[in-house]
């Protein structure tokens, strides 16, 4: 398999005895158990899971590229003896995934490689397996939006659209949300990360919907935004500046650019109305067992983009006192450019 032959170039690279993943996210990718609790050990000649009874009979069914090994103990004191029992010297570890804890346990004992990062380069590039989860998780996205427009009306608060937006996606197959759903209405739109509240919606309001949903744990995300009753001519304006910057990237990014490249397509746009300072985040993100992925489309992003990675293209504005728009896709980065994975309608709904 492609990702293993990658793991045993890392292994050669570094010339490492052992690779420890203790990463829930890099244990489920490369070996697809999706315990709660475990590490992985791969050599360049053997591949271990280590977990404990609970996962025996589970372990061994899902992680079939591996030997179950069952821990005795507690789980970093039996990795230890274990990599001692295996003649292992020096191993890579997810730096920013192994604790001090576990640091102090294996750092006298072996000689430590700190590897932040590596495995997630790793998971860029999506399977065709991976894929087809995504892109039902867009399609659960999708297809909620749809009838969420049938649901909103006045007098609701941000609070119990949220609950209904999830439940159903619950109901089309998601195991649950990506992350924790956005709805922020009237002058709360001003607000990117504006989580649902108990604002009342009123007649007026512009209300962005960031949302997404988890399918065999493979995730989507997706921002629209919409109208209730009625909508300002400024508020308008700023939704076609945020649409004309988005369709924008759409038809420009490709494989080839960098990250600051392809942010600066939509920016530039917004900029040229006026907007810059109010578009204070970057243009998108990677995605895939993780809602927030390599790599970023930044202002600083030097990470290129390759085919097989997937991205979000998500613009925005955003004017306090007044609101926000936000409009967002899920992608696939093709040789000719980008493949658009959600569909749902972006023109400018009034309900």
């Amino acid at each position: 398999m492609i990702k293993f032959d990658k793991v045993q170039q890392l292994l050669e690279r570094e010339k490492l005895d052992a690779l420890l993943v203790m990463s829930s996210y890099n244990r489920r990718y490369l070996s697809n158990f999706t315990g709660t609790s475990g590490a992985l050990v791969i050599t360049p000649e053997r591949r271990y899971l280590i977990s404990d009874f609970r996962y025996k009979a589970q372990g061994a069914e899902q992680a079939e590229a591996f030997e179950f090994v069952l821990q005795q103990g507690s789980l970093i004191d039996f990795i230890a003896s274990f990599m001692e029992s295996k003649n292992i010297k020096r191993i890579g570890f997810e730096g920013e995934h192994v604790n001090y804890n576990t640091y102090s346990k294996i750092k006298d004992d072996f000689e430590v490689v700190p590897l932040t990062g590596e495995v997630e380069k790793i998971r860029l590039i999506k399977t065709e397996e991976e894929v087809d989860l995504i892109q039902k998780a867009c399609e659960i996205a999708d297809q909620s939006y749809e009838y969420i427009l049938t649901y909103v009306k006045e007098g609701m608060t941000e609070m119990e659209v949220k609950n209904e937006l999830e439940a159903h996606m619950t109901k089309l197959g998601a195991s649950g949300p990506s992350f924790d759903t956005i709805v922020a209405s009237g002058h709360r739109g001003a607000l990117p990360h504006g989580v649902a509240s108990d604002k009342v919606i009123e007649s007026g309001d512009m209300v962005t919907l960031d949302f997404g949903a988890y399918y065999k744990g493979y995730a989507s995300d997706i921002t629209r935004t919409f109208g209730v009753g009625s909508v300002s001519p400024e508020m308008e304006e700023i939704y076609n500046v945020v649409l004309e910057a988005q369709l924008k990237s759409l038809e420009e990014i490709k494989a080839g650019m960098t990250g600051s490249e392809a942010d600066a397509v939509a920016r530039d746009v917004i900029k040229s109305y006026g907007y810059g300072e109010n578009f204070g985040h970057s243009l998108g993100h990677g995605f895939g067992l993780e809602v927030h992925e390599l790599p970023g489309l930044a202002q600083k992003s030097t990470m290129t983009l390759e085919p097989g990675m997937c991205v979000t293209i998500e613009p925005g504005i955003y004017v306090d006192g007044l609101g926000g728009v936000r409009i967002e896709d899920d992608t696939i980065v093709t040789e000719t450019g980008l493949k658009k994975l959600t569909h749902s309608s972006k023109k400018l709904f009034i309900v």
